[in-house]
């Protein structure tokens, strides 16, 4: 199969284009929060992660301490180790490339790849959109670090929901049943509701948990209402039983 013709490419490389530009933002802002070229790209190149480095220059504009930074950047960052058990599991990497898999498990690698029913679609998906958003979020973070304040604010040009943008589309076509478009609407709810009263990155964590409480209690009553398991052969001599009874 040629990858030009795979689904799972083209949507990588859509995702890493419309990620990777949301770079700019990123190195805008780290750059006006205080850090300079250098501190910059050491996040982006060893943190990458989109929204545990957002979090980091938050807290340190904000006035917040390196220890404080760090803090908010490791609590959203969390769900990349839920996404790399799942996708250990599901990939199979093995030598070297469990590592570059681990750097590159962000939302819209394991968004890409856990969207594609084909293992090998899978495989494609991942490297594509994981290899793809490296690449470009980290050319796009120098392009910004280096413009520095010259871009202006970083919204005007529409860069802050880029990456919004992105992983809504990734997720939209999987909503195809009420319970998980209910399930969405009641974390975007929660996640509205924290953000004004919690430090960056615990919304998120909110909106999880939330997904998680209603997923448990969902399940848990269609469990509820399953017939219990019954062995066809006893059943089936169990009749003859009752017949010749």
């Amino acid at each position: 199969m040629k990858l030009a013709a795979s689904p799972a490419v083209r949507v990588g490389i859509s995702i890493s284009i419309a990620t990777g530009l949301y770079g700019i933002s990123f190195g805008a802002l780290s750059v006006t929060s205080g850090l300079d070229f250098w501190q910059t790209m050491a996040l982006s190149l060893l943190l990458f992660s989109g929204g545990s480095q957002f979090a980091f220059i938050g807290v340190v504009a904000g006035g917040g301490s390196g220890i404080a930074a760090m803090s908010a950047a490791t609590l959203l960052g969390m769900r990349n180790g839920i996404y790399g058990m799942q996708l250990n599991t599901l990939l199979q990497p093995r030598g070297w490339r469990r590592y570059a898999a681990a750097q590159v498990t962000i939302d819209e690698s394991t968004a890409t790849s856990t969207g594609q029913t084909d293992p090998a679609e899978q495989q494609r998906g991942f490297w594509t959109a994981g290899i793809g958003i490296y690449v470009l979020w980290n050319l796009f973070t120098a392009v910004g670090a280096l413009a520095g304040s010259g871009l202006g604010d970083p919204k005007q040009w529409g860069l802050d929901g880029a990456a919004v943008a992105a992983f809504l589309a990734l997720l939209w076509p999987r909503l195809k049943g009420l319970e998980p478009a209910a399930i969405a609407v009641a974390c975007a709810v929660a996640t509205v509701i924290a953000v004004p009263f919690v430090p960056a990155g615990v919304p998120i964590l909110i909106a999880a948990l939330v997904a998680a409480v209603i997923g448990w209690f969902s399940h848990g009553r269609s469990d509820e209402g399953l017939e219990p398991d019954v062995d066809p052969y006893e059943e089936h001599h169990g009749r003859k039983r009752e017949a010749g009874a």
